[in-house]
């Protein structure tokens, strides 16, 4: 049986640890040649390692995201080192739980911070690749969440909550816009997944990660494998037709 991803060339944000380097494994698993794109430049190298160690083909480029000249630099550099991009991964993200009404610089870092990397992060690397991406009929996979929609029971997360909800809207209006150049555009909303990220969170708010299992069908966190089935789905020909939506990896949160 052939490979889902065979032929392609992906770019993964973030790719050093947790749900990006999970996506980045399993990419390569289904063949597709894998760009690890990390702030953290030993990070992604380790898990191109990864990939090149049980025979895939990887590269890993440290850029920030936030560095508009750098993503757009990459593009190049990836083009020539792998040939033309036809999947795209925007997973890069962090997050801090600053109460809005707390110290004043604080919160007003936090929110330039948070909204430069998670918001204008997936434009400057759309941006940058977009050429690759009309020319191979690519696709875009963009990393929500459930605060996508809600703002949880995670106290102290505007800023996060605020750009969840813009990757959303961007992804519904990139679909829009590119469908007539073949580019499908969609998005993964994780629940509660266990990642380097959100390890200081999950280990001081022992209480409110309880709750939010409670709140969870499944009644377990996510792991970062939980979210390569969907990813592998909707950068294979099985999503052939479908752009502008969002695959909920949650448990069921929003289900009740």
């Amino acid at each position: 049986m052939s490979k889902l991803l065979e032929g392609h060339v992906a770019v993964v944000t973030g790719g050093g640890s947790g749900i990006g380097e999970a996506i980045s494994l399993g990419y390569a698993e289904q063949g597709a040649a894998v760009a690890v794109v990390d702030a953290n430049a030993d990070a992604g190298a380790g898990t191109a390692k990864a990939i090149t160690d049980a025979g895939g083909k990887a590269i890993s480029v440290g850029v920030d995201v936030t560095d508009r000249a750098g993503c757009n630099a990459a593009a190049d550099q990836i083009k020539s080192a792998l040939g033309e991009v036809s999947i795209l991964v925007n997973n890069a993200g962090i997050n801090r739980r600053t109460p809005f009404s707390g110290d004043k610089a604080e919160v007003a870092k936090d929110w330039d911070d948070i909204l430069e990397v998670n918001l204008k992060g997936v434009f400057n690397v759309t941006h940058a690749f977009l050429d690759q991406l009309r020319a191979s009929k690519g696709r875009v996979i963009n990393i929500g969440s459930i605060q996508s929609f809600v703002h949880v029971r995670w106290p102290n997360s505007a800023a996060y909550t605020t750009s969840k909800h813009g990757v959303l809207g961007m992804t519904r209006a990139l679909a829009a816009e590119l469908g007539k150049d073949g580019v499908r555009v969609n998005a993964i909303g994780p629940g509660l997944i266990e990642t380097p990220l959100n390890k200081a969170a999950r280990d001081g708010n022992p209480d409110m990660v309880q709750k939010v299992l409670e709140h969870t069908p499944l009644g377990r966190a996510g792991k970062p494998s939980d979210i390569v089935g969907p990813a592998i789905f909707l950068a294979s020909d099985l999503a052939a037709y479908v752009t502008g939506g969002i695959v909920m990896a949650d448990g069921g949160f929003r289900s009740i």
